[in-house]
C-alpha cells in the first residue's frame, strides 16, 4: 500500500481488498492527507486477529508518530510493527525481494518527501517444452535452461538457450510521484517507467499557487512524463478548487497524449 489518508479502510472494503494481504505500507511524508488514516489501520489489523508482521517504510518520524498515538491511546497490537525510517536526498533502495525492488524518489515539497519507483525483477526464461524433448533434452537440465543456459543433450550435442526456451515476460515498473513541484532532477529516476502516478494539484492558470505550494500543475506532470519518455501517465491529488477534472485531462494531453485521470476504483493496465 502507498500512503494511507483518512478514508483508507472504507475504500479497502468498498472495492474487497483483503487486509492481510497488505505486508509493506509505504508512506510519501507526514502531511495529514498522506498518512492520517495509518494509527486506524493498524489498530483494525489488532482486531482482526492480525499476527503477520508489518513493515512501514516512511520518514523519519514516522516511528514516533505512530507509538504516541498507540501510547496515549493505551492501545496494544498482537503483531510485531517494523518500521524503516527514511532519510537524505538521493535515491535509496527501501525494499527488495525475489520479485521486485522499491527505491525511493527524492521530491521538493514543503516537507521531506519520497516517490516510490517499483521495479519487477527479471523472471526466469519459459520452457518450450516440446522443443526441449525433441532437441532431447533430459528434464534434469530444464532448470538450467530456464535459468538462461545453453545445455548438452543425451546425445552430447550443445543446444543453445533460446531455441528450446521462450523469452521472459516483460518486466514492469511503476513509479508513484506523490506531492511535489515541478522538479525535472527525478527524470533520470523514472526514465522510461511503464506506468507514472504524479500529482497535479492545480491547472497551469494557477501556476503561481503550484510554485508557493510546491505542488504542481496537470501541464508541468505531462512535461515530466514526456521528459522521461514513459509509457502512460497518472493524474492525482486535484484541488478541489476546480469543479471540472477533465480539465486537467485536456491540459495534460497538449503535452503528453497518454494521459489518464486517478479514480476511486479504477484499474490500470499494462
Amino acid at each position: 500500500m502507498i500512503d494511507c489518508g483518512e478514508g483508507t479502510q472504507v475504500q479497502l472494503r468498498k472495492f474487497k481488498i483483503s487486509f492481510s494481504k497488505i505486508k509493506h505500507i509505504f508512506i510519501s511524508h507526514l502531511h495529514g492527507d498522506h498518512v492520517f488514516g495509518l494509527i486506524g489501520l493498524i489498530s483494525t489489523f489488532r482486531l482482526l486477529g492480525r499476527t503477520s508482521d508489518l513493515h512501514v517504510h516512511g520518514p523519519k518520524g514516522i516511528k514516533e508518530l505512530i507509538e504516541v498515538q498507540l501510547k496515549l491511546s493505551q492501545s496494544r497490537i498482537d503483531y510485531q510493527l517494523i518500521f524503516n525510517e527514511l532519510t537524505g536526498d538521493k535515491t535509496q533502495v527501501v525494499f527488495e525481494d525475489n520479485n521486485v525492488i522499491v527505491s525511493s524518489i527524492p521530491l521538493n515539497h514543503r516537507i521531506y518527501t519520497n516517490g516510490f519507483l517499483f521495479s519487477e525483477k527479471p523472471s526466469e526464461r519459459r520452457l518450450n517444452a516440446p522443443a526441449a524433448r525433441d532437441a532431447q533434452i533430459d528434464k534434469a537440465y530444464f532448470s538450467k535452461l530456464k535459468q538462461g543456459f545453453d545445455v548438452m543433450n543425451e546425445t552430447g550435442q550443445l543446444i543453445k538457450n533460446e531455441e528450446v526456451t521462450f523469452d521472459a515476460p516483460k518486466t514492469k515498473s511503476y513509479a508513484y510521484c506523490s506531492d511535489t513541484a515541478f522538479s525535472p532532477a527525478i527524470v533520470p529516476l523514472i526514465q522510461g517507467v511503464d506506468c507514472l502516478y504524479h500529482e497535479s494539484t492545480f491547472l497551469n492558470v494557477d501556476e503561481g499557487l503550484a510554485i508557493k505550494t510546491l505542488h504542481s500543475t496537470a501541464r508541468q506532470a505531462a512535461e515530466i512524463a514526456k521528459l522521461a519518455n514513459v509509457s502512460q501517465l497518472i493524474l492525482g491529488h486535484f484541488s478541489s478548487r476546480y469543479e471540472v477534472e477533465d480539465h486537467f485531462l485536456l491540459e495534460a494531453n497538449e503535452v503528453f497524449e497518454k494521459t489518464f485521470l486517478a479514480e476511486n476504483g479504477k484499474e490500470f493496465v499494462w
